[in-house]
């Protein structure tokens, strides 16, 4: 067979499908939507890197403050100083910078044409509607400074961000803070530090591509496969005519050659669409501009080719077991069994791929990429390789029931083919969805560390700057919804004004807070305590000796200190060692106000610790509201009893991004499934209301006939997760344990969409179940 006579052919079937009809019309639209959802999913997959870059590049261009950098240029008329002012409001991170220009040539941010003056601030457009909203006016006491414009997308990272930057004074008395820096331009710091993922994390990114995107080709491959029996009943018009059985595969080949064309338009119609929407959308903080969505030509062609070529192979592969004769398809009298065996082989080939690696990682090696891409993709092939298998032998069993239940069952039966392909997509979704939460539940420790904070005492951190005065943590005490507050000015004292030989912790606070961090048996204004440990620290006797001149923050070589004198007094009381608010014993001195004079506790940096009553609304947001007000550099933390590992968390929250995205797939593809399948039965449908079944008995049988196959596949999907999870744990070298709320949840999330798409798919069905259906031409 030439390449002219494939050509002919495959015309001919696009000819077919442009010109059948409003049958043939019909059935293209439904398998041009289908596919071209998937196609959709495809091409926002592919400009994800591109994404990703363009927000990795906004930020290197803005960038001011790095932590790796520690030279900060000398002043000139070309520095600018600036400060680190982020905050958060309602768990929204909020980028924010104070600056203050040195000179006529300063540095300007990307996106701003000047930097605000002091009492000035321009915010990012997101922000802005924010601060003008109703949920806004809390926030806006934060900020008292005047709006005088916005940031433009150059100076932004995402087109929700939320973004100030604030005109400022006086910052170079902070400089000593880590929280203000000098620089002479904007971009990114050089630097030599590694940031390659550990070989778990790559792992985890690797299983959350596969299995984000095998659903969808599942469902590209199930959805050219639309209006089966109405093809195959054209195909014997065509043998009747003279074709022979090649022609009229080749023929089938071209008509889903035209729909997956038509698709790839369709998908690319639903990505422009899509790519403008996410211009506002948030998922996860993370946001982008339209302009980031940009598919890499090359992997955009591939997707250009793969989606036809796999349209003409399925379609080849669907008619292999099928024969079509002039007067009809055989493949409506009662089917060949299907054989085990070969379906047997993909997953087992799969575990093949993934034994090698058992107990690679961290120490003992990168996992092959390959092997494991290739091996979870088998796995995961193997759940629609075998779905279709497990469907027949199960419907085979089904037995008597009420009348809708036998008319789902006898539809089964007879084509349990198509209800296989239409769960295999859930089932795939599924199946990886419980491999993927079983290997982040099972590293989860090994991502997470504790605080050490004790939350059940403290909720909130506020660290003031250097400027702060200590008594300004009593505007606290009146803010609404706290309760405890516990103020500490921490710094040192040596024995020696210059590079002292032996210095100490110094710790200043009211009696009720030191009894959080310290036992004292007796406490009272002017007191001064120490540690006193000599197993612990041997330098406290010698510094307590009454007469002994001691000096406040001493300065050494690199870093100048205030060094003012204090003399020890008679009559120090010792304090026990007690666990503190974040889990550490404090040693060496412990004043109360009264015991030093202004100046010494000047030289101190105060750190306030709340307890809070949960029950207030925004009592987080009053807190950081209270912390800008006393001081506009200050730092407020809620506290936590775990964190964990940034790029662990950003990995999730990617997996929950594209699961979004694919669940939506896997509705509207499974919607569209289920009104092509009704589309086909239509005249059935008619027939059986006018011979008097009552809807109520058809809609119920529909819903059998979906309910049936997804709690099979549902079935094999939880079977085929776990092993999938277990030989990833395996891998990782974790303990295997089923996280049952995880499986739980993602088979009901499953279901859940199931159920959705059929009763969506009732109204349609409602209209279909009328005698006038009867009527043809």
């Amino acid at each position: 067979m030439n390449v002219r006579q494939w050509g002919r052919d495959l015309a001919l079937g696009v000819r077919f499908t442009l010109t059948g009809g409003r049958e043939g019309w019909t059935r293209a639209l439904l398998t041009a939507v289908g596919v071209g959802l998937g196609v959709a999913l495809l091409l926002l997959t592919t400009a994800i890197p591109s994404a990703l870059d363009a927000r990795h590049d906004r930020e290197d261009a803005r960038t001011d403050i790095s932590w790796m950098d520690t030279t900060v240029p000398p002043k000139g008329n070309d520095t600018l100083l600036v400060a680190d002012l982020d905050t958060e409001f309602r768990d929204q991170e909020i980028r924010g910078r104070g600056m203050e220009p040195e000179g006529p040539d300063a540095p300007v941010p990307p996106g701003m044409d000047a930097v605000p003056a002091e009492g000035e601030m321009l915010v990012s457009p997101a922000l802005k509607e924010l601060l003008e909203s109703d949920s806004g006016k809390l926030l806006r006491e934060r900020f008292p400074d005047r709006i005088t414009g916005t940031i433009a997308e150059e100076g932004l990272v995402g087109s929700q961000e939320l973004t100030f930057v604030r005109g400022a004074e006086g910052l170079a008395a902070h400089l000593d803070d880590s929280s203000v820096t000098r620089i002479d331009h904007f971009g990114p710091i050089d630097s030599t530090s590694s940031d390659e993922l550990d070989p778990v994390l790559l792992l985890l990114i690797l299983v959350v591509f596969v299995v984000l995107l095998m659903p969808v080709a599942v469902f590209i491959a199930t959805a050219v496969r639309f209006g089966g029996e109405r093809r195959d009943r054209r195909l014997a018009a065509l043998r009747l005519v003279g074709s022979d059985g090649l022609m009229t595969r080749r023929i089938a080949a071209g008509e889903a050659l035209a729909g997956s064309v038509l698709g790839l338009v369709f998908g690319t119609v639903f990505f422009l669409i899509g790519r403008q929407l996410a211009g506002r959308a948030v998922v996860f903080d993370v946001s982008v501009f339209p302009s980031y969505l940009n598919p890499s030509p090359w992997l955009a062609l591939l997707v250009g080719v793969a989606v036809p070529a796999a349209a003409v192979l399925v379609t080849l592969f669907a008619l292999r077991g099928v024969v079509i004769e002039p007067l009809g398809v055989v493949r409506t009298a009662r089917p060949a069994r299907r054989r085990l065996w070969w379906r047997l082989l993909l997953p087992l080939a799969g575990l093949a791929m993934l034994y090698p690696m058992i107990g690679q990682g961290g120490g003992n090696g990168d996992f092959n990429q390959y092997l494991v891409v290739g091996g979870v993709v088998l796995l995961l092939i193997g759940v629609t390789a075998l779905l279709p298998w497990i469907v027949e032998r199960f419907v085979a069993r089904l037995g008597a029931g009420s009348v809708s239940w036998q008319l789902a069952v006898r539809r089964l039966q007879m084509n349990s083919g198509t209800a296989a392909r239409m769960v295999n997509g859930v089932a795939v979704a599924v199946a990886g969805a419980i491999a993927l939460q079983m290997l982040f539940a099972g590293v989860d420790d090994d991502y997470t560390k504790s605080t050490g904070q004790d939350v059940t005492r403290a909720q909130m951190q506020v660290t003031l700057s250097d400027s702060a005065k200590p008594s300004s943590s009593a505007e606290f005490r009146s803010t609404k919804g706290v309760e405890d507050v516990y103020a500490y000015s921490e710094g040192s004292i040596g024995d020696r004004p210059m590079n002292p030989e032996d210095s100490e912790q110094v710790t200043v606070g009211d009696c009720t807070a030191l009894r959080q961090i310290v036992r004292l048996d007796s406490c009272a204004d002017g007191d001064v305590f120490a540690v006193l440990d000599p197993s612990y620290d041997s330098a406290i006797d010698t510094l307590t000796e009454p007469g002994r001149r001691l000096y406040f923050d001493p300065s050494y070589d690199d870093f100048p200190g205030a060094r003012i004198e204090w003399t020890v007094p008679e009559g120090i009381k010792e304090a026990g060692e007690r666990v503190g608010l974040t889990n550490n014993t404090t040693t060496g001195f412990l004043f109360t106000p009264g015991a030093l004079d202004d100046k010494a506790l000047s030289s101190l940096r105060t750190e306030v610790y709340l307890g809070l009553d949960r029950s207030v609304p925004d009592v987080q947001e009053r807190v950081r509201n209270t912390a800008a007000a006393v001081d506009p550099l200050a730092r407020a933390e809620v506290w936590s009893s775990v964190t964990r590992s940034e790029k662990f968390t950003a990995i999730r929250s990617g997996l929950f991004v594209g699961a979004a995205c694919v669940l939506a797939l896997i509705g509207a593809s499974l919607l569209v499934t289920q009104l092509e399948q009704l589309r086909e039965r239509r005249k059935l449908l008619s027939s059986l209301v006018a011979f008097g079944t009552r809807r109520r008995t058809l809609g119920l049988s529909v819903l059998w006939q979906t309910a049936v196959p997804i709690a099979v596949g549902l079935l094999l999907s939880a079977v085929v997760g776990l092993t999938l999870g277990t030989v990833l744990l395996k891998m990782t070298g974790t303990a295997v344990r089923i996280d049952w709320p995880s499986l739980l949840s993602m088979t009901g999330v499953g279901a859940a969409v199931v159920l959705a798409v059929t009763l969506l798919s009732l109204p349609p069905l409602l209209r279909m179940l009328r005698p006038d259906g009867l009527r043809t031409e």
